[in-house]
């Protein structure tokens, strides 16, 4: 379930060729513009005001694939370092995209606290998101984590403060920064964030399952 949208349930297939196959299908295709077309609707003034913030995309290249990815950077307009909010957008890794207007309103709602908010596309794994590639794992959380090093190493280009940049999203965005943060770890690169905050993360598959009735 994506906000208030929930997609069909998708049966197992044999292979990752079959998945592909499926998903951009004529029917998959009719039921994502569906999707979008209701996201981007919360695109609006009155939804999420952009008075008093400064929007961009910022264009970048993702380590180790040499892949680009894309960040939609919003913040005050003000000269303050400001604390970071690095959004990872949900869609269960495989679908959406930080250009539609749920995402974009979101993301505003969040800079109006005042604080920046980096909002990366990283490649999906099943549809593209607004750059062209699909990748399966890690593809993804390598583009992830490569946006978090970016800004931190852009910090003062962007005007945000180093020391206070938390990775968060939501569903498959939720589990993409736990395995941010994670991977961060691993690499001994953790001290580049603050914290993370996962909120309803994707992190069990199917749902309901036996296991996992909440």
């Amino acid at each position: 379930m994506f906000g208030a949208v929930e997609l069909p349930p998708s049966p197992d297939v044999p292979d990752r060729e079959t998945l592909l196959a499926r998903a951009n299908s004529a029917e998959a295709a009719a039921q994502r513009a569906m999707i979008e077309v209701f996201f981007d609707k919360m695109d609006s003034e009155d939804v999420a005001s952009s008075k008093g913030l400064t929007s961009r995309w910022e264009v970048l290249f993702s380590k180790p694939d040499g892949n680009t990815i894309r960040i939609h950077f919003i913040r005050p307009d003000n000269s303050d370092a400001v604390p970071c909010v690095y959004y990872i957008h949900g869609g269960g890794m495989a679908f959406l995209s930080a250009e539609r207007g749920f995402f974009k309103a979101w993301g505003r709602t969040i800079a109006a606290q005042g604080v920046a908010v980096a909002m990366v596309d990283f490649r999906n794994c099943v549809a593209p998101s607004s750059v062209p590639e699909v990748a399966p794992f890690p593809g993804g959380l390598n583009d992830c984590v490569s946006g978090v090093k970016w800004v931190h190493a852009n910090a003062a280009r962007l005007g945000i403060d180093p020391t206070r940049i938390v990775v968060a999203g939501e569903s498959g965005g939720g589990n993409l920064c736990l395995a941010t943060g994670l991977k961060l770890k691993r690499d001994g690169d953790i001290g580049l964030v603050k914290g993370l905050y996962a909120l309803c993360p994707y992190i069990a598959g199917e749902w309901p399952a036996p296991g996992c009735p909440s």
